[in-house]
């Protein structure tokens, strides 16, 4: 599990391309410190296993599935990616419960600098619009946000220097493809509130409440 609090920018520094994956080569000084074989490491919200570790290098494989859902087919040599081990037990939950799991890519419409910060717009998928809401948490590339307006087929969020300085969203222009997960919590309550639906359950005392 990771918060989406982004531990540093890597570097692409090798990309191998298979017959049904690729394999990437990255650089982190920060992650790969007591790095080892099995390790999970989300790239830019990715969660992947490191395969090689050596230095302040480790390389991990991409099977197709994740080249189509993600951004990460996009990446070449060179690409800035942020960079996040998974939260120990114990740590303080800095950002809200991220997977790794993408659930499907935006795009940057544009951007609205201002003095202290600046507002993003970024394209949703309409399957992925129901789960995302104002003030709710969402992982844009990897980094965890706070909703700001929420769309049909949009959002924006607002992103202090900090995030500007140290995560991929500074440099991210618009047409430029990112990587969403919504929040998971979202997605139980909808498949328990739809299970009760299609077994007939009676609403609560709650529910009778309201209507």
């Amino acid at each position: 599990m990771f918060t989406g609090i982004v531990e540093e920018l890597g570097e692409i520094t090798a990309v191998e391309k298979l017959a049904d994956a690729s394999r990437f080569r990255l650089r982190g000084p920060v992650v790969t410190e007591g790095a080892k074989h099995g390790d999970s490491i989300a790239v830019n919200g990715v969660c992947l296993t490191v395969v090689e570790h050596e230095g302040d290098e480790f390389t991990a494989d991409v099977m197709a599935e994740t080249l189509d859902r993600s951004s990460l087919g996009a990446l070449a040599v060179g690409s800035r990616v942020n960079l996040e081990r998974p939260t120990a037990v114990g740590d303080r939950l800095g950002g809200h419960i991220v997977q790794g799991h993408v659930d499907g890519t935006g795009e940057i419409v544009e951007r609205k600098p201002s003095e202290n910060w600046e507002i993003v717009k970024v394209s949703l998928p309409a399957g992925l619009a129901r789960y995302v809401v104002e003030k709710g948490s969402i992982t844009v590339d990897g980094v965890s946000l706070t909703v700001v307006d929420a769309g049909p087929d949009y959002f924006t969020i607002s992103l202090i220097p900090t995030t500007l300085a140290l995560t991929t969203l500074g440099i991210k222009q618009p047409g430029d493809p990112v990587n969403l997960e919504v929040d998971v919590i979202a997605k139980y309550v909808e498949r328990m509130l739809g299970d009760r639906v299609a077994h007939g359950a009676a609403p609560s005392s709650a529910q009778e409440a309201t209507q």
